[in-house]
């Protein structure tokens, strides 16, 4: 395939943390090794200076309480370059703010606008203070707005396309496509060195990594360790990540008792989450709004067996029974499939095979290149002035 010039628009991208800007720097980064150029258009970021090259950041206001940075959609310098820049196909990552801008600029260029759907953004609702049926359905209205102005959607999953189908999206201008992982650094982790670093001796390790807020479901997860760590004494839960419910979480492990078995690494760089993963036994995850499970995806690599809450992406990832246990969200059924896993090393050794065979799928190069044949095919799409098609109820 001849060499692409592709655009990235996202709200979010370094020094934030996220899956999202994991996904970005993760295909960014293979897409450069096969020979395209990436140009990513963010959110600028106080005392931080891009090493990548053709990274180009939006003004934006720093939000200090979740941590983020609202990018301003307006720079009359990118304006000025975006042309110059000869694009293939714009890949919004957002559909507001600079998914916005993405939009409009794929109209003035004449180019195709291909869309990710990284989060179920109506499960967010109840960070708005009106009622939340209502705001479900603004905020499902926008979106299917937005992937009408695409010629192609990205779902990082088969159970998030098949989301969009019922929401009236139709079928064929929908891809499903993980992000993919790079698993050597999963392999090559040396998680003995972390046991050793975080004291953690011969303790059971559950570890489970998100960002420390309400849709993540961890105080599910904390009640079911505590149940867990009742019946089992030297086990102990690691949660990495920080959010803005990492003082109520800690709160609520000293009311359950379990305080001083819970630790809090905060957020930690990309680079030392594979060891963390290796050193751990069993990875637990009680999410429900998840549209991939990327970090379930790195649990395997790890080579983890898996126990987490039965929900669309992370069911994607682990089939139950197969590379772990999939549970209803409840503290008490998360807790037994727990202690089944602990109880049993036979089933621990068949997950962990079981694990490596599922993460081959993930290669990020195999993702990439289905990648580049939605990018093909949109701009087949935007020729022929065909768009999404959205059916509405």
């Amino acid at each position: 395939m001849a060499r692409m010039h592709i655009a990235f628009f996202t709200n979010t991208y370094f020094p934030t943390m996220s899956g999202v800007v994991r996904s970005v720097s993760t295909f960014r980064q293979q897409l450069t090794t096969m020979g395209h150029n990436v140009f990513v258009f963010a959110q600028h970021a106080s005392a931080y200076e891009d090493t990548e090259p053709f990274i180009f950041r939006y003004p934006a206001i720093e939000v200090p309480i979740n941590d983020y940075a609202l990018p301003i959609p307006v720079s009359p310098f990118i304006s000025e370059v975006l042309p110059i820049l000869k694009l293939d196909v714009i890949h919004s990552h957002h559909p507001f703010l600079l998914g916005r801008v993405a939009a409009h600029k794929a109209k003035e260029l004449n180019v195709p606008l291909v869309f990710t759907f990284h989060t179920r953004y109506d499960e967010y609702s109840h960070y708005v203070p009106f009622s939340q049926e209502l705001t479900k359905r603004v905020i499902i209205d926008w979106v299917l707005g937005y992937m009408e102005q695409c010629q192609h959607i990205i779902t990082p999953s088969e159970s998030m396309k098949q989301i969009l189908e019922e929401s009236g999206v139709a079928g064929q201008y929908i891809s499903a496509i993980p992000t993919g992982i790079d698993v050597e650094p999963f392999r090559q982790a040396d998680g003995e060195l972390v046991r050793h670093e975080r004291g953690w001796g011969n303790d059971g390790v559950l570890i489970s990594v998100g960002r420390l807020a309400k849709e993540k479901n961890f105080e599910t997860l904390l009640a079911a360790a505590a149940q867990v760590m009742r019946r089992h004494d030297h086990t102990r839960l690691v949660l990495i990540g920080d959010g803005p419910e990492r003082k109520a979480l800690g709160e609520l492990a000293e009311s359950l008792g379990i305080a001083s078995r819970v630790e809090f690494t905060g957020r930690l760089e990309f680079d030392q989450i594979p060891g963390y993963l290796k050193a751990a036994d069993i990875f637990c995850f009680a999410s429900v709004t998840e549209t991939q499970g990327l970090v379930t995806m790195e649990a395997l690599a790890a080579g983890l067996p898996v126990v987490a809450v039965d929900a669309p992406g992370t069911a994607d990832a682990v089939s139950h029974g197969q590379e772990g246990l999939l549970t209803e969200n409840d503290s008490m059924a998360l807790a037994q499939a727990i202690c089944q896993v602990i109880a049993n090393p036979a089933l621990r050794q068949q997950f962990k095979a079981a694990a490596a065979r599922k993460v081959a799928w993930f290669d990020i190069k195999i993702q990439a290149e289905k990648m580049l044949e939605v990018y093909a095919q949109a701009k087949e799409d935007k020729k022929a002035a065909r768009h999404v098609e959205v059916k509405r109820g």
